[in-house]
This record gives C-alpha cells, structure tokens and sequence, in this order.
C-alpha cells in the first residue's frame, strides 16, 4: 500500500471539510437551535438511514441517550433502524421504501424531528420517511451529499437541508459524522452551557 495514497485521502478530507465549513455552519447552527427546541418542549429525535448512514443515526442517538463529552441527564432518541424485527416485517408485507415511514407514522408526533441521512439524496425509503415526518407535523433535518437528490424536492421551507459539497460516498460520510458531533456538542452547549 502506498503511504501517499493513504495521505491523499486525509488530504481529499480535510479539503472537503474546509469547504464545508464555509456552506454548512448555517444550516448546521439552524438544525441545532430546531433539535434543542424540540427537546426542550418534550419532543423527541428519531433518525434514519442506509448503511453507513444507518449506523450514523445509531451514532447520534447513542450520543444523545448516554452522553457526548459531558455528563448530563439522556435525551430521547430513536434510530429507526435498531429493530430488526420491525424491519424485517415491514418489508416483509409491505415493502423496503416503508420501512422507516411506518415507524415514522407510529412513533412520531408533531413537534418531533426527523433526521433523515443519505449521502446520494436519493433513498426511497429514507425519502418516504421525510414525507410521512410531514404528514405527522415534524421538522426535517436532512443530511445528503451528491448534489442534494430527490430529497430536495421534499423537503419544506421549515426543513434544515445540510448537503455536504462532494460527490464520494467516503468524503461525505466523514462529513455528516462531523456534523453529527456538531450537532451533539451544541446541543449540549445549550443545554449545560458552553463550556
């Protein structure tokens, strides 16, 4: 294995990252002030996504339930795709694109927030996911790469949209988990106060 190979991609990271941190600080800060207030009125989180964005809703739902650098009582988070049983049957009998809606029509309610993560934007089911948080009157926080996608087209003016400027799976996953610690970290900040 080249060493300058592996020194490109810390390279290709970090310059994604610098670029990010001129476009997304806005939209970041707002997702931030939208989850903080939902939590403050008894609302909840619930989060979703693919693959590695999957395991990216676990990661902030963790964060949240335990604790991200300070102690402090949980928060209520759910990622939706923790219960395979519910999964499984879901797409079972009805299809794989339902499987974060249904959850999203049974678990959610107004005033609670969606954060729905795909690095393509273009999720079928994370997609129906944002649609049934709609129609359960919850905010969307949407974290994509590649241009934005489909999910453009449905999020609401109310919704945060964090679209990180790249177009490879890796360099935008390396971004949303440090959006992802943004978002804990300043959660936190209003919370407990900065520290």
């Amino acid at each position: 294995m080249s060493v300058e190979r592996i020194q490109q991609h810390f390279r290709d990271s970090a310059a994604v990252k610098l670029e990010a941190l001129e476009t997304l600080s806005m939209p970041i800060a707002a997702a931030i002030d939208t989850m903080f207030g939902a939590l403050a009125n008894g609302n909840r989180i619930l989060a979703c996504g693919n693959g590695g964005s999957a395991a990216d809703a676990q990661h902030f739902a963790a964060e949240l339930i335990g604790r991200f650098e300070r102690e402090r009582p949980g928060l209520p988070a759910i990622a939706l795709s923790t219960d395979t049983s519910v999964l499984t049957a879901i797409a079972n009998d009805y299809s794989f694109e339902q499987i974060y809606a249904k959850q999203v029509w049974a678990l959610g309610q107004p005033g609670d927030v969606l954060l729905a993560i795909t690095t393509s934007g273009n999720s079928a089911n994370v997609i129906a996911a944002i649609e049934a948080a709609h129609e359960r009157e919850m905010i969307v926080v949407a974290l994509t790469g590649k241009g934005r996608g489909r999910a453009q087209d449905v999020l609401s003016d109310t919704d945060i949209h964090v679209c990180v400027p790249s177009d490879r799976t890796a360099r935008i996953q390396e971004v949303h988990l440090l959006t992802i610690h943004c978002l804990c970290d300043g959660i936190d900040a209003m919370l407990l106060g900065e520290d």
